[in-house]
């Protein structure tokens, strides 16, 4: 749960924290500020380059200060929140709008102004920014965005935004100055306080007849970009605080439909693993789910059925062998105590002959269940490969020509030319064991020079039919599923008891089982439907290449 919430989290509140800079939008709402502020200083120096102006020496033109004063509080009036003052060409200040409503609210006591040097920008707009916060009249949730502002990282050290305007930016207006040389505007001077007030200063000069005569400058806290902003990053913390509840939700959802699920499939194997039942313990609901949980669910319980299966097929092994080994030692010890207590000879010969019979019966017994207990943890560990088909039915057919004795059935191969290539996806050793037991179950219930045949055809669904078929008398009808049971042996009656095991055909069917294929047995039937033999087919997946 707390994994899945932050991965859908963070990158949410990445991009808000991104988002609540907008430092572009802010920008182009400060220079629609300071486009404002400036037309309204360039009005403000107009009026008192024509109305506050009184010759001087050389008839040169000067500011008048009793002039200006008043006109300056008369052009602030209707802009309030706008501070101004009026700078000498020297740099003496001859008017500040401040003094001057002072004054008026005091009622005829006009403070005089005294002649000082023009400050800089940070320390004249100290008092500018004290009048600012005093305005100010912020609701909560302005001075709490504020204060959530005022954690986040701020642009730079000293907290000031400058809003610089190059040289040759073609918007600047050029400025004639005393020389006569055009000079470009002044930058304006933009900084966000200690409380977290925007302020924006602008100078404008004086001039008449073109001369500069003075220098206005206005500063005015720049309210509407902060509510601009206000607005827009409340906006987004909106949105972003639903996203982020309708986040907690799903990561809440998908904490019930997935981790929860695990947790009780987790349950569940550990209930399989400790209980001694056999009883599915996998939630019903959790098996009839379409997702990729139901397939776990599924494959869980799948997984305790074959544990299952194999848990039953071991004790039936462990049975069958029980009562297989049992039945040559009760021959063996019924012999033994036979013989102790005659003297005939013919007799005696006779028990040691059954005891000899029955010694051989078990190792053969025993060397056929090693042999079958062997073959499931071997194939687990052996890879398949591509093995041809037809060179390793040529190899036995030579092999049992070679070796074959008089009156033995001929073994032949029918194979098409176009099948002489066939591949499949097997163990080649245990692929020749599986040959070799059919055969040999072949030999023993042909007749005398009869006709084996070994056929190789593809099959439907990418397969390989390999058949071995013989001319004997066929399999009984109700035995064709039986005969590949363990210890299942049904031989000739001219065959030596205790000569087969029981277990080759059913070994045969583990080992082609174990490579993803089939066996089957069938009768051969002839044109007027009488038995003519039986067919063994093994089907194995097709290689093609």
């Amino acid at each position: 749960m707390r994994r899945i919430l932050l991965v859908n989290a963070l990158p949410l509140m990445l991009l808000a924290l991104t988002l609540l800079y907008l430092n572009q939008f802010q920008n182009s709402l400060l220079e629609a500020e300071v486009t404002a502020l400036r037309e309204q200083a360039r009005i403000y120096a107009g009026a008192l380059g024509q109305s506050a102006v009184v010759s001087g020496r050389g008839s040169d033109p000067i500011l008048d200060a009793p002039l200006a004063r008043p006109l300056l509080l008369r052009l602030t009036e209707p802009s309030p929140a706008a501070h101004a003052r009026l700078f000498a060409p020297d740099g003496q200040l001859v008017a500040d709008s401040r003094v001057e409503q002072a004054a008026v609210l005091h009622r005829g006591t006009r403070g005089q102004i005294e002649s000082q040097p023009l400050p800089s920008p940070v320390a004249a707009d100290d008092g500018d920014d004290r009048a600012a916060g005093a305005m100010a009249n912020a609701g909560f949730a302005e001075r709490f965005y504020d204060r959530l502002l005022s954690l986040l990282p701020t642009l730079s050290g000293a907290r000031i935004v400058t809003l610089d305007t190059p040289d040759t930016d073609p918007s600047v207006q050029p400025v004639m100055g005393a020389d006569g040389q055009s000079t470009p505007e002044m930058p304006p001077y933009i900084r966000r306080t200690a409380n977290r007030h925007l302020i924006v200063t602008v100078a404008e000069p004086v001039m008449h007849d073109g001369q500069t005569i003075g220098i206005i400058q206005l500063t005015r806290q720049a309210r509407d970009v902060d509510r601009s902003l206000f607005a827009v990053r409340s906006s987004i913390l909106s949105l972003v605080l639903i996203a982020l509840a309708i986040t907690v939700l799903l990561s809440w959802y998908l904490s019930l439909t997935i981790a929860r699920p695990l947790l009780r499939l987790a349950a569940s194997a550990h209930v399989i693993r400790e209980s001694h039942g056999r009883s599915d313990t996998v939630p019903p609901r959790l098996l009839a789910r379409r997702d990729e949980i139901g397939e776990v669910a599924r494959a869980l319980q799948d997984s305790a059925r074959a544990l299952w299966a194999r848990m039953d097929a071991i004790e039936r092994f462990a049975a069958d062998v029980s009562h297989e080994i049992k039945n040559p030692l009760s021959s063996i010890r019924s012999a033994i105590e036979t013989l102790v207590r005659i003297e005939d000879l013919n007799r005696q010969r006779r028990l040691l002959s059954i005891i000899n019979d029955d010694v051989r019966r078990l190792d053969r017994l025993i060397t056929d269940i090693s042999d079958a207990s062997r073959v499931d943890a071997e194939l687990s560990r052996t890879r398949t490969e591509p093995v041809g088909v037809v060179p390793i039915l040529s190899v036995l057919a030579e092999i049992h020509q070679a070796t074959r004795a008089p009156g033995q059935p001929i073994l032949a191969i029918s194979v098409t030319a176009a099948d002489r290539s066939l591949t499949v996806q097997a163990v080649e050793d245990r692929l020749v064991q599986v040959l070799r037991n059919l055969i040999g179950n072949a030999i023993s219930f042909s007749p005398p020079d009869g006709r084996i045949t070994l056929s190789a055809v593809p099959a439907a669904g990418g397969m390989v039919d390999i058949a071995v078929a013989d001319e004997g008398p066929g399999i009984p009808a109700a035995k064709l599923n039986s005969i590949f049971d363990r210890f299942y042996s049904e031989r000739p009656t001219t065959e030596n008891f205790g000569q087969h095991s029981g277990l080759g055909l059913s070994i045969s069917r583990q080992i082609v089982e174990a490579l993803k294929g089939t066996i089957r047995a069938e009768n051969r039937v002839g044109t007027d439907g009488r038995v003519v033999g039986a067919r063994f087919v093994v089907t194995l997946p097709r290689v093609v290449g």
